[in-house]
């Protein structure tokens, strides 16, 4: 596998914490919904570009670029590192590493 495709699934996980906390602290259901939501296709997306599937990259690709879209306007609005920050950043990283893999 590769680190393109790691990265993608520690993205995904991430997602999926950040949704699970988000409900949990603020009784958010748009957060636990989108948080689950986008970091299952990451995850689906890492694990069949893996298996040699080229549509599942593209997938994740999307999907990891439309989250950095997501928490850059959510940073931008709340000026605050945590979690949008850690998220733009870590999402930044996965775009670049899933554009680097082979497809």
């Amino acid at each position: 596998m590769s680190p393109g495709l790691i990265i993608a699934l520690i993205y995904g996980f991430l997602a999926m914490v950040g949704g699970i906390i988000g409900y949990v602290q603020a009784r958010s259901k748009p957060s636990l919904i989108s948080g689950l939501v986008s970091g299952l296709l990451l995850l689906i997306g890492a694990v069949r570009a893996s298996q040699g599937i080229a549509s599942s990259l593209w997938l994740a690709r999307i999907v990891a670029l439309l989250l950095v879209v997501v928490f850059v306007v959510r940073l931008v609005k709340t000026r605050k590192f945590m979690p949008a920050g850690l998220m733009v950043i870590t999402g930044v990283v996965t775009v670049i590493g899933l554009f680097a893999a082979v497809s």
